[in-house]
């Protein structure tokens, strides 16, 4: 097999999910915007502010990826949502939805050959197409742990 090939099939596996870690449709799955702002004694967050902090993460990585003019944003303030609940349903569906469609677009850009996963991005310092589809996927998995586990505590998880 093309070793090219087979690193960015292994890419799109950890940024998606389904091998040591279900698919974030699938542990995002069902919930509502009561459990995500519901707190949990002596955690420092809600499955929303996982939620949504994960959405940004992502949304941040491309945006660094694809922007020569890339401003990195403050941290942590402007990576972690400053409510507790999510506004509504709504706003919690669209934040999953963002969530999964930055998550396509980096397997979009990992498939793709023209795309050298070794190369260093012209306006970072020394980071490539590879060492950020494998920060998407460690953050995002890491983050899911935490969001299921959340959902067990708070009586929300079939197991």
């Amino acid at each position: 097999m093309d070793q090219d090939k087979a690193l960015r099939d292994h890419l799109v596996k950890l940024i998606r999910g389904s091998q040591a870690f279900q698919p974030v449709g699938t542990l995002l799955q069902g919930l509502t915007a009561e459990t995500a702002g519901k707190t949990i004694p002596h955690l420092p967050y809600t499955i929303w502010q996982l939620v949504d902090h994960m959405r940004f993460t992502v949304e941040d990585i491309l945006e660094f990826v694809h922007n020569p003019k890339y401003k990195e944003p403050n941290w942590p303030d402007d990576y972690w949502p400053t409510t507790k609940a999510p506004a509504s349903q709504q706003a919690l569906d669209k934040s999953i939805q963002a969530l999964h469609k930055s998550m396509e677009e980096m397997v979009q850009l990992v498939q793709d050959p023209a795309h050298d996963l070794y190369k260093p991005i012209p306006h970072g310092d020394g980071q490539t197409l590879l060492r950020e589809a494998i920060l998407v996927g460690e953050h995002t998995a890491y983050h899911l742990g935490q969001v299921v586990l959340m959902r067990r505590l708070l009586g929300d998880w079939e197991s």
